[in-house]
């Protein structure tokens, strides 16, 4: 059972002693996953399609969270790792694995995937301030759309890449620095709002802030360890500081 219910709202600053905002950004680049939108359900349920396909035990929504993050082909090793426990010497071919695993989570992309509490509403506001929005996500590109159109969400976006969009993915700082270029902005006119370690250091990489969301994925690691901008813990809670 997932619960949809988030953590009270409370900004956390990190070395910060002045109250922040962001009001003289332009440019606001979301992460996906365990940011905007909780996709556990599905990512769970395509892993352990790919699993019966071996004869392997399915995992649990709590095994699978932990894997998330750094991409589809991250997962699939770590889900395969954690079902091979038992059985340690079995060979699974991963290119196999991985190509089901691909085929599975294709014909159910956004089958229970929901959006977060507060998301529709914050976009709505940002939408209306004229901020320019985003989207960096470890995701393969080819399931990006087909989310935000199952959703309604995708006229709120000028731009999304995926971990296979480019050369390189997040914590890298290449993708923040292409959307930002590709979006006429400045690093300094741009922040990048994510629950993942993956989110926060590809920001100081690329040298721009952040802003942490508590309640995300992130490896079960807490994401104010990372030092973004902020952390907060509830996604409504950005119409504060925009």
């Amino acid at each position: 059972m997932i619960n949809h219910t988030l953590p009270s709202i409370i900004p956390y600053l990190c070395n910060k002693t002045n109250i922040v905002n962001f009001k003289g950004k332009e440019l606001i680049i979301f992460d996906f996953d365990g940011t905007l939108i909780n996709s556990i359900p599905d990512l769970t349920l395509a892993i352990n399609s790919m699993l019966k396909q071996f004869d392997l035990t399915p995992l649990s929504i709590q095994q699978v969270t932990p894997f998330i993050g750094n991409g589809a082909k991250p997962l699939v090793k770590r889900a395969l790792a954690e079902a091979l426990k038992q059985n340690p010497e079995r060979f699974i071919d991963f290119n196999q694995a991985f190509d089901i695993y691909l085929k599975a989570y294709q014909s159910i992309t956004c089958k229970d995937t929901f959006l977060y509490d507060g998301v529709l509403e914050t976009l709505e506001y940002l939408d209306q301030n004229a901020y320019k929005m985003v989207i960096c996500t470890n995701k393969p590109f080819k399931f990006i759309e087909p989310i935000l159109d199952t959703l309604n969400i995708k006229h709120f976006f000028k731009l999304w890449i995926g971990e296979d969009s480019l050369a390189e993915k997040k914590p890298n700082a290449l993708p923040l620095v292409h959307l930002v270029n590709s979006m006429y902005s400045t690093i300094e006119k741009s922040i990048m709002v994510g629950d993942s370690k993956n989110d926060i250091l590809a920001a100081k990489n690329a040298q721009m802030e952040s802003i942490g969301v508590s309640y995300g994925y992130n490896y079960n690691e807490n994401i104010a360890d990372y030092q973004p901008t902020i952390v907060v813990d509830h996604f409504a809670n950005l119409k504060s500081f925009f």
